[in-house]
């Protein structure tokens, strides 16, 4: 099989790989970076254990004007209402002021939920391989190292079933112009082209988040589906309006995947 026995991602005892770091930043997003790390400060403070950029933005293959900021915050208690109020303002604030984001999103979780067990072997390595520390202690130093094994696979992306659900209700209840499409495009895309790359990474062994490396890898062990998760991979980064995009994402690619995921991992444990 192609690909079998790469260690891409991997370092030489075949763990993954943290694959982004503050020096990858390119210049034209630092000025977008430094006021995130300054405002995520003043407005969270002490509330606030840690803080991550995640995405293309600390691996070094944004795109200006196209590329979207990705932060995580760890806080010393389980998020608030407020908590998320202030989030959404924050990111509204940058996505504003710089041109060279397009849009901003800050994801909270709880420090105690980052090191659970439950959470090890998703958000857990998520925090340790996905994520750049910005700010405060880094929870990678309390984390397993990661193999691209089936357990990970299962507890990563072993909950499509639960999501498509909700993605239909989304896609009913969006307005119905292109452009209120678009984001969903995006987002459903990216995420069955990772759910499709997940689902053979043991067997590829290696790790990647180059969207479009995702779909070769899994075309290469599911021929009859490659074409669709290749043109997945392209709406990702340039989605389109197409509502039978979305409606051949919840009554046909998401549900196949699905249950080869849960023939081949498993499903993932239940969250409270």
């Amino acid at each position: 099989m192609a690909g079998h026995g790469r260690r891409r991602g991997l370092d030489a005892l075949g763990y993954i790989e943290p694959e982004g770091s503050l020096e990858q930043i390119p210049h034209v997003f630092r000025p977008v970076v430094a006021a995130a790390r300054d405002r995520l400060s003043d407005v969270f403070g002490a509330r606030m254990t840690s803080a991550y950029l995640y995405g293309s933005i600390p691996r070094g293959t944004a795109r200006v004007g196209r590329s979207d900021l990705d932060l995580l915050l760890a806080l010393r208690e389980e998020p608030t209402e407020a908590d998320h109020k202030d989030a959404r303002a924050l990111d509204e604030g940058l996505d504003k002021e710089f041109p060279q984001i397009d849009g901003a999103g800050t994801l909270l979780s709880s420090r105690e939920r980052l090191l659970s067990d439950l959470e090890t072997y998703d958000l857990g390595w998520f925090v340790s391989c996905l994520c750049t520390p910005l700010l405060g202690e880094d929870l990678a130093q309390f984390l397993p190292r990661y193999r691209p094994d089936s357990r990970l696979a299962r507890e990563t992306n072993g909950d499509i079933a639960l999501l498509l659900p909700r993605w239909r209700e989304r896609i009913d209840g969006a307005a119905d112009t292109d452009e209120a499409r678009r984001p969903l495009v995006r987002f459903m895309s990216r995420h069955l082209v990772r759910t499709g790359f997940t689902l053979v990474m043991p067997r590829w062994n290696g790790w990647t988040s180059d969207l479009k490396e995702m779909a070769e890898a899994f075309g290469a062990y599911y021929p009859e589906r490659a074409a669709q998760l290749r043109e997945a991979a392209v709406l990702g980064y340039e989605p389109t309006g197409d509502p039978a995009v979305l409606r051949s994402y919840v009554d046909d690619l998401g549900p196949w995947l699905s249950e080869e995921y849960a023939r081949v991992h498993g499903i993932k444990a239940p969250r409270p």
